[in-house]
């Protein structure tokens, strides 16, 4: 049990959950690190912390300052809640598209928001470059830079893949994540990897973002969109040049509607939109590699924050997606069928 003097102090220390309905289908382990547990409900909370840390150490950032940061929310979250545990502010700059629980939490923690329109990142008055001006322009502020600041790889590097490694004995066959900014995926690959070379690290990619394209092509190129809300990148940023990939698949929204209420259903597990992104890659990694598999991936955040979008089927038919799951042995059919949609690309960077 952990006792902290500060909410931070609690970040981490996750468990690791078995999923059983997709572990007996598969013959595989099929494991879920459940970050929804840290105090902001999201495994951001992890870079969050890092980043504020990390720019305390250097003195880029002291007790009284505001910490500004362009997100979709949960980094939002968890920089809300860590700088208030330092005695700093916050700005969360946030497309206007996104759920209103992000929305909500951000303020409960003390947070300020500022709503904008989204928009091509091209474009000046996106988030990202919104916060940087802001954050720019004043000297009182900070810019967490969560893309292409490194700190975020660092977090998953020094923390969650050596709780993953001591909570699995180091027996881990496949590695699977989704990639926002690239730090998760950044920062445990890179790990296991040093670690055991023979971990299978898998990327899972929904439509709208365009890693699938750069590793198959070497341009980032999307195709349609997602409900999944942070996920997906159309640049090469620092934390994502850490990487170490041996697979990338990219999965359409309607699977996530399935995968997420065959766990709700049969485990009383509810995912949010891109932990059911995660399970959904990690079950197709246990079909096309076989039984006996022990395959880790993560509960990214509090499934309630995908109420408004995954789990409202008014919002599923505007996308035109069936609220309706398909078939469990259809999907399997299916997924043991992908083969080349899922890359072997060996991504490293190097």
């Amino acid at each position: 049990m952990l006792v902290g003097e500060r909410q931070s102090d609690l970040i981490g220390q996750t468990d690791l959950l078995r999923i059983p309905s997709l572990s007996d289908l598969t013959g595989c382990d099929i494991f879920v690190k459940c970050e929804f547990q840290n105090p902001g409900g999201s495994i951001k909370d992890r870079a969050a912390k890092q980043l504020i840390e990390d720019a305390m150490e250097r003195g880029e950032l002291k007790p009284g300052m505001t910490v500004v940061e362009g997100t979709a929310g949960n980094t939002g979250i968890g920089l809300a809640v860590v700088a208030k545990a330092y005695g700093l502010n916050m700005l969360a700059v946030m497309p206007n598209d996104q759920t209103p629980e992000k929305e909500r939490m951000i303020r409960l923690h003390g947070g300020e928001l500022m709503a904008v329109d989204p928009v091509p990142f091209k474009n000046e008055n996106h988030f990202y470059h919104t916060a940087r001006r802001l954050a720019e322009e004043r000297d009182d502020c900070w810019w967490a830079n969560q893309f292409e600041n490194t700190s975020n790889a660092r977090a998953h590097y020094l923390h969650t893949a050596p709780e993953i490694w001591e909570q699995m004995n180091g027996n881990i066959d496949v590695f699977v994540s989704v990639a926002g900014t690239g730090g998760t995926i950044g920062g445990n690959s890179k790990f296991f990897k040093e670690h055991d070379s023979t971990i299978d690290v898998w990327l899972a990619d929904p439509d709208g973002s365009g890693i699938y394209e750069f590793l198959k092509t070497g341009e980032y190129v999307s195709h349609g969109g997602s409900m999944t809300e942070g996920i997906g990148i159309m640049r090469l940023v620092e934390n994502f040049k850490q990487a170490k990939i041996d697979h990338a698949v990219n999965l359409p929204d309607q699977d996530l509607v399935t995968i997420s209420r065959y766990v709700r259903d049969k485990d009383g597990i509810v995912l949010g939109s891109s932990s059911a992104l995660n399970v959904a890659a990690a079950l197709a990694a246990a079909l096309r590699k076989g039984a006996g598999q022990r395959i880790v991936t993560f509960a990214c955040d509090l499934g309630e924050r995908s109420a408004s979008k995954l789990y409202n089927p008014e919002y599923l038919r505007g996308r035109e997606l069936n609220p309706e799951p398909e078939a469990i042995e259809t999907l399997f059919e299916r997924y043991r069928s992908l083969g080349d949609k899922v890359l072997d690309v060996s991504w490293n960077n190097d």
